[in-house]
C-alpha cells in the first residue's frame, strides 16, 4: 500500500487498487476482445445475459463450420484472474478459446462471474454454479425466448453426455472434488 496516498485502502500490485471512496482501479485483465465472428479460426462467439438477477453473462463459442445437426462436446470454462480481475472478453482467454473450439470442434461457455472486491467470495462461486445450472437446464428444453436463442444453440448443438470442465487455477480449484 502506498503510504503517501491515504485515499488507497487496499492495493494488490500490479492488479488493482481500492480507494477510500469505493472506487476500484484495475490495472490488469481490462483488455476487451469483442464477441463475433473470428475469421482466423472460423469461430463465432456471442455474449448472453444468463442470470438477470445478478447481471451475470457468459460468452458462447461455437465453430461456424460444424453442421447445424451435429451435436458437439461442451467445454464449461472459468477464466483466470484470482476472482478479482479479467473476464471472458480478455484476449488472454478469448483467443485461446477460439482456437480450442476450432481445433477440438466443441462448443464452449465461458462465465463472466462477478469480481471481488465489489462482490466478495463466494459470489464468483455462486455465479459459476448458477451458470452451470443454467447451461444444464437447456439440455432438453425448448428455447424460452431469453438469451437471444442460446437455449436453442445449447439444446441443438451440444452433446450433454460429452462435457468438460476447464479453468485457469481457480477454475480448476472450483471443480475439484473435495472429500
Amino acid at each position: 500500500m502506498d503510504p503517501s496516498n491515504p485515499e488507497i485502502v487496499l492495493e494488490v500490485p500490479p492488479y488493482l487498487q481500492v480507494h477510500k471512496n469505493g472506487t476500484i482501479e484495475r490495472f490488469a485483465g481490462t483488455e476487451v476482445a469483442p464477441a463475433g465472428f473470428d475469421s482466423e479460426t472460423n469461430v463465432v462467439s456471442k455474449d448472453i445475459l444468463i442470470i438477470p438477477e445478478t447481471g451475470v453473462t457468459a460468452r458462447f463459442y461455437y465453430p461456424n463450420s460444424a453442421a447445424k445437426t451435429t451435436k458437439l462436446p461442451l467445454v464449461f470454462y472459468l477464466h483466470g484472474g484470482a476472482f478479482c480481475i479479467s473476464s471472458p472478453s480478455d484476449p488472454l482467454y478469448h483467443n485461446p478459446l477460439n482456437r480450442l473450439v476450432a481445433e477440438s470442434n466443441v462448443v464452449a461457455v465461458s462465465v463472466d462471474y462477478r469480481l471481488a472486491p465489489e462482490h466478495p467470495l463466494p459470489a464468483a462461486y455462486e455465479d459459476s454454479w448458477a451458470a452451470l445450472k443454467w447451461v444444464a437446464s437447456h439440455a432438453s428444453e425448448h428455447d424460452d425466448g431469453e438469451g437471444e436463442g442460446c437455449g436453442n444453440l445449447l439444446r441443438d448443438r451440444v452433446d450433454f453426455r460429452k462435457c468438460s470442465w476447464q479453468g485457469i487455477v481457480q477454475g480448476l480449484t472450483w471443480v475439484t472434488t473435495w472429500r
